[in-house]
């Protein structure tokens, strides 16, 4: 953030020039030369966010490199989402060969922070959360076949960066050849799960650093781009196993109770509770697995290294699931005492 904003404050001639021509777009934009922007958010994509102040009121500026995070999909899923009666941020311009939007701007109070300072709101914001959650997987019925398929081709390519990623390239773990066969059994077993579950509408990030406590029509939702039509636990998992908050283990199932009981009476194919939870379960294994390699990356390929000390919470979740699952025990064993331990000893 600071870096961020000593770029605003710098000689022009060390202006980011995407900063510069930001300015112009907003001037042209806007029709107002006198225009205070700010950061607004950190970013684990190529994206960045600024609060644009005009005459006592912000708009958010998303700058999206088109080379990098091209923003046609942006726009496509945000007008889908609000026909679902889902609180996403208007769109209020956009010039999409230079990669600028002017967004609404939903505050800077995310579910992470409020939570975090007050755990007492969990259930208020989290019930919120799974009717925001409903309306997307019931209203997104109409968009779902516009939708990129969470195919089994993705699920694999995910599953591979915790290898790649996280066991390889940040830890320096081999395997035996039996190990790598385990591996690949777990792999199998969880992408079955994953295309046995119904299709949905999936946000793919639905967690508390991309909802936004809001006054109206809590809460508001982000980082949507990256939807897909996949399995119908996706979300919830994402949301209620979240990578950055961790809730006892009787309150995530009582939220996921009032999911079920929620998405059954909109009619959305849940199925009986017993089965829904153990989609849910290894849909979370393939969730945690797939982030802790994206986390490593992060740092090894973007330079990004704050995500590092989220990588044991995630893998503890694996680690949750596989002591009660038979079939995954090996390899639960595997992550809790060869990859938390390296995790643990390697100097950050």
């Amino acid at each position: 953030m600071a870096q961020l904003m000593t770029t605003f404050n710098a000689a022009p001639e060390h202006i980011d020039p995407r900063v510069q021509a930001a300015r112009s777009w907003l001037r042209h934009t806007l029709g107002d030369s006198a225009l205070a922007l700010e950061p607004a958010s950190e970013d684990a994509s190529f994206r960045r966010y600024f609060r644009v102040h005009r005459q006592g009121t912000s708009l958010v500026l998303m700058d999206a490199p088109p080379e990098l995070e091209p923003s046609e999909a942006f726009l496509r899923i945000a007008d889908w989402l609000a026909q679902c009666g889902v609180h996403v941020p208007a769109v209020h311009d956009h010039d999409l060969d230079q990669g600028f939007l002017l967004l609404e701007d939903l505050g800077d109070l995310s579910y992470f922070a409020a939570l975090r300072a007050r755990p007492d709101r969990a259930d208020a914001l989290y019930r919120d959360a799974i009717a925001s959650l409903v309306a997307i997987q019931q209203g997104g019925r109409a968009f779902q076949q516009s939708l990129p398929p969470y195919d089994e081709a993705l699920l694999r390519r995910e599953l591979a960066l915790f290898t790649d990623w996280l066991c390889g390239t940040h830890l320096g773990l081999g395997s035996s050849r039996a190990e790598a066969a385990q591996l690949e059994a777990v792999h199998d077993l969880l992408i079955a799960s994953a295309l046995a579950q119904p299709r949905v509408f999936v946000h793919r990030d639905y967690h508390s650093r991309n909802l936004m406590v809001c006054d109206e029509r809590n809460p508001g939702v982000l980082d949507f781009q990256d939807a897909v039509a996949g399995p119908i636990s996706y979300d919830l998992v994402s949301l209620l196993k979240d990578c950055y908050l961790v809730w006892p283990q009787a309150d995530r199932a009582r939220w996921i109770a009032d999911y079920h009981a929620a998405a059954t009476q909109a009619g959305l194919p849940v199925g009986p509770a017993d089965e829904f939870n153990r989609w849910l379960d290894l849909m979370g294994v393939q969730r945690h697995l797939k982030a802790a390699g994206i986390f490593a990356r992060l740092y090894h390929r973007d330079g990004k290294a704050g995500y590092l000390a989220d990588i044991p919470r995630t893998l503890d979740y694996v680690v949750e699931v596989a002591r009660t699952y038979p079939e995954l025990g090996e390899f639960g064993s595997f992550v809790e005492r060869r990859v938390l331990p390296t995790l643990a000893a390697r100097p950050q």
